[in-house]
């Protein structure tokens, strides 16, 4: 284990390169810690084009006293969240679906009774916060999540993606109060606080190619041609510190439109993958108008910037030459590279190159609301020219539904396509940004990925899109369809349809549309679908569309969508906005029912700068910036090492906050017990005279009634800081 000290900005002149988050980042310089996650580990099971997850959080407790973990983890956006258990010592209690405000109460009573128990939020539809409540010292509690998610090809390629961090949220633009982004990350570099492991286990059905991972070192294992297993190398430096992701080929050359089905005992569903004839054929671009919006906020410095500026001189090099361009830099503030909008020319590529490489504007918030304001208020070069905004971003901000809501009310102005830089990007801006703007995304991880996605990019604008894509049955009784109306098709990334139907699988679908001017007609008979009891997860994955539609990517107010969303989520017993699992073992282990609250650490994600995480000053007579809090501990006892240890760390982990505050008003502090390990006194430090106050009695009634201590103890407590530490700065 390692010592968490807080660690904060000591020079005001980071601020100006910082972005405003709410949690202070993690020094770790010692091997004693109190972190409540132990371990993570995900169990993937792919069958077919369909994958069950099993994440496995082991919760721990290395201090003296009942403690309530909370930690806030990553999901991947296509995830329909469906179980969770709860393993104490040999019993397993399976979680319960509520709505949320209910799950809320059911949890906060179990506390307060004395019992285990656990809670599964949903903040984002990429972020989940796990709360588990009275674990005992030296005790281990075992979550197990479960969740269901499609996967769909993209050029010919499979994608596995698991989520690893929550990076830090800038949340200077939300309007709204809420505690979710107050992380507390660890510094850039440091090691992992908890184990990580991924296991991978693939059953094709065809044979599997080429199977590998750009994120992470993996070794893979085929028991045969069309199944493999694959697990992390043990050479993997800090591997929870970005997105595991897996890539496999199982090719094929024609039109694929898989349909799956599930019949269950009063629902039957379907899921049909679209996408259109694989034609090398290009269509006539007319002359487009493209704006950039680059992120340069704080979280971008470093290596993001470098793949950004790599990305963009290859999109830029790639239009064509009857294109108009701008940029427009955002950070904290806006900079524009020209007044409007300028044609293709050897010139003007200089004068960006050059523009891109000024660091001047980098550095600050990422305020993208700001950002799309002003690029909509952006004079067109030519009226009649269609214009495309491509926003570059690692997406770490909190505002995902207002941006939304400005692309979904602009889309008279502009379509919008995304490119997401980072090893943790926040997806469901990225993704929900391209959305709502009619368009695609992409994910650049490296500057190799810069330059592949900048070919995609070329290929997507340059390839004819399946349009007006029109879905009917002839025999089949299909209803509750979703999406309601099927988007346009790109021509390496097919679209999954769910849906419901009545009676049996007879009959046929037809899928007409063009492509470019040409009409296309392809029919699948149902006889051709695969109707299979292993397909039960459909009717997750057919209410997490529904989900999507509802709520995810709605910009427009709906009065009816919180009802929905909980009907939808206790009727499939869903994980969603407004509903909550919950699991309470019965068995009362704390009766006093006090708990002290510990934030589980994050990494900071891979090649992620920590000015990502800043600090504003207040305007105050005298600045102050925000200090470590330093204390030395000493323990005269005959104990054995080990033992002084664990006090160390009860006394640096849930503790911390209560001496660091004991220590602005005295020098040292020390806590005596008896030969039974009953803490009987607690002192002050006056001009070498020991005494106490009703401030120390009151604090000594916050202390267990004894240590495990086998000898007679003094601990001494001893402010190390030369200068005043003052209040916490608000960030």
């Amino acid at each position: 284990m390692k010592i968490l000290t807080l660690f904060c900005i000591a020079f005001i002149s980071l601020a100006a390169t910082a972005q405003k988050a709410k949690g202070p980042y993690l020094l770790i310089d010692s091997k004693n810690a109190l972190i409540p996650l132990r371990s993570t580990k995900a169990d993937v099971k792919i069958a077919g084009k369909i994958a069950h997850v099993k994440i496995t959080q082991t919760y721990q407790n290395l201090s003296y006293s009942p403690i309530e973990a909370q930690y806030v983890f990553p999901m991947s956006t296509q995830a329909a969240v469906h179980g969770m258990t709860m393993k104490v010592g040999d019993r397993v209690v399976e979680a319960k679906i509520f709505e949320k405000q209910q799950a809320k109460r059911i949890y906060e009573k179990a506390i307060k009774q004395g019992k285990r128990a656990s809670k599964l939020d949903q903040k984002r539809p990429n972020v989940f916060q796990m709360k588990v409540g009275n674990i005992l010292p030296k005790d281990e509690i075992v979550i197990d999540i479960y969740y269901t998610e499609m996967i769909l090809p993209v050029k010919d390629e499979y994608q596995f993606v698991l989520p690893g961090v929550v990076g830090p949220r800038f949340v200077g633009e939300s309007s709204e109060s809420e505690d979710t982004f107050e992380n507390t990350h660890t510094e850039k570099g440091i090691a992992d606080t908890f184990e990580y492991d991924v296991t991978v286990a693939i059953n094709a059905g065809v044979i599997i190619q080429n199977i590998h991972s750009k994120t992470h070192q993996i070794k893979v294992h085929n028991p045969d041609a069309e199944s493999a297993e694959i697990t992390l190398a043990s050479t993997n430096v800090n591997p929870a510190n970005r997105d595991f992701i897996l890539s496999y080929d199982l090719r094929a050359n024609k039109m694929q439109s898989g349909l799956l089905l599930y019949e269950g005992e009063r629902e039957n569903f379907f899921s049909l993958m679209i996408e259109p004839p694989n034609k090398e054929t290009k269509t006539i671009v007319p002359p487009r108008e493209y704006l950039f919006v680059v992120d340069v906020s704080g979280s971008m410095m470093g290596y993001p910037i470098e793949v950004t500026k790599s990305l963009m001189k290859n999109l830029l090099s790639d239009l064509n030459e009857n294109d108009v361009f701008n940029i427009l830099l955002f950070s904290a503030d806006n900079k524009v590279f020209k007044n409007e909008s300028v044609a293709i020319s050897e010139e003007t590529l200089k004068e960006a190159f050059l523009f891109l490489k000024g660091g001047n504007n980098y550095g600050g918030g990422t305020r993208l609301l700001n950002a799309l304001d002003k690029a909509y208020e952006l004079p067109r070069k030519f009226p009649s020219t269609a214009r495309t905004m491509i926003v570059i971003t690692d997406g770490y901000i909190s505002v995902e539904k207002e941006a939304f809501e400005r692309i979904g009310n602009n889309l008279d102005k502009a379509n919008v396509i995304t490119f997401g830089i980072g090893s943790s990007v926040n997806r469901y801006i990225i993704e929900g940004m391209a959305r709502v703007g009619k368009s695609q995304s992409f994910i650049a991880t490296s500057k190799t990925d810069a330059y592949q996605v900048a070919k995609d990019f070329k290929r997507y604008i340059e390839s004819p899109l399946f349009t007006q894509v029109q879905l009917t049955a002839n025999g089949f009784d299909m209803y509750d369809v979703e999406p309601k109306s099927v988007p346009d098709i790109f021509s390496d990334r097919p679209v999954l349809v769910f849906g419901k139907y009545k009676g049996s699988a007879t009959g046929n679908i037809g899928i007409t549309g063009y492509l470019g001017k040409r009409q296309v007609h392809h029919t699948i008979p149902l006889k051709h679908g695969k109707l299979s009891k292993q397909h039960e997860a459909l009717k997750y994955l057919w209410a997490r569309e529904k989900i999507k539609q509802l709520d995810d990517y709605a910009y427009q107010s709906n009065k009816n969508s919180k009802e929905e969303l909980i009907a939808l989520g206790l009727k499939y017993n869903l994980a969603t906005k407004h509903t909550s699992f919950v699991a309470v073992d019965q068995v009362v282990v704390n009766k006093k029912g006090k708990v002290n609250n510990v934030n589980q650490p994050l990494p900071m994600p891979k090649n992620v700068e920590n000015s990502a995480i800043g600090v504003e000053v207040e305007k105050v007579t005298k600045k102050y910036v925000k200090r470590r809090a330093d204390y030395h501990i000493s323990i005269n006892s005959k104990d054995d090492q080990k033992t002084k240890r664990a006090i160390k760390i009860w006394l640096r982990g849930s503790l911390f906050a209560e001496i660091t505050k004991l220590l602005r008003s005295y020098n040292q502090l020390r806590i005596q017990t008896n030969l039974r390990g009953e803490i009987v006194k607690i002192e002050k430090e006056t001009n070498g005279l020991w005494s106490t106050d009703n401030q120390l009695k009151a604090f000594i009634k916050k202390l267990p009634h004894h240590l495990r201590v086998q000898h007679k103890t003094i601990i001494t407590i001893q402010n190390n800081s030369t200068k005043k530490i003052h209040e916490p700065l608000k960030m």
